[in-house]
């Protein structure tokens, strides 16, 4: 009998890969994706075809409206969203308004009791720290914190067993995740990472150039369309 896993998919690209990454280790997936009020829920499409492809057991978008909360540009089309931005203007200015507040804490709490209410052994979700645009729920130290609390908070950590949260591209640059994804046969034609969530990508917010970045870097073409390209980028 396969262990089961529940995965995390956003729609973008490190949630993709790390369901494949998922699959590759030989667990049962069951797939979790938020309808969270986000205004880019084109994502949730995306959402959909990876949980297909990876042939997930269930695929649950679970509606929660942090839109009542605001405090983020991916919520509240009035506070500006940063773009046009050089790399290390990225990864050097702070926690940008695209951070969502408390995002993966909400994400995995939620995971987490569907995890101990099927027996599953583990959680994936496709957090970095390397190439990402500083949001402080996607650092290590981060994952090791909610890590100790799940086995305090838990039936099963207490009694010994405690479900595992596994941010396995939680080193890894996007280069590498994008390789790790072709590799796999991850489907990654089928992400949608921009945060204007248009009938093509935007080319310029933080999400849609490191995206590009990894692509550029990784000697392959990114196989979705976008509106603008940086110059940086040669198609």
């Amino acid at each position: 009998m396969k262990h089961k896993a529940i995965c995390l998919i956003s729609g973008g690209i490190d949630s993709c890969v790390a369901t494949f990454i998922a699959l590759e280790k030989g667990y049962q997936i069951y797939a979790l994706s938020f309808n969270y009020g986000q205004l880019h829920d084109r994502e949730l499409d995306s959402a959909k075809k990876i949980a297909e492809a990876a042939e997930t057991k269930r695929h649950i978008i679970f509606d929660i409206n942090l839109q009542l909360f605001g405090g983020s540009s991916l919520l509240d089309r009035s506070l500006v969203m940063p773009k046009n931005r050089e790399m290390k203007d990225i990864s050097s200015e702070g926690i940008p308004s695209t951070y969502v507040p408390a995002r993966n804490t909400v994400f995995l709490s939620i995971a987490l009791a569907y995890a101990e209410s099927i027996d599953a052994d583990a959680i994936f979700i496709g957090a970095n720290a390397i190439d990402y645009s500083g949001y402080p729920d996607c650092r290590p130290e981060y994952i090791r914190a909610y890590q100790s609390m799940a086995d305090l908070a838990t039936r099963r950590g207490v009694e010994g067993r405690p479900i595992r949260i596994e941010a396995p591209l939680l080193y890894m640059t996007k280069a590498d995740i994008i390789k790790s994804g072709i590799r796999l046969g991850a489907p990654l034609e089928k992400t949608w990472s921009c945060y204007k969530g248009g009938e093509k990508a935007c080319g310029r917010c933080d999400s849609c150039i490191i995206r590009l970045k990894g692509f550029k870097e990784a000697g392959v073409d990114d196989p979705i369309k976008y509106e603008y390209y940086p110059d940086w980028y040669k198609k």
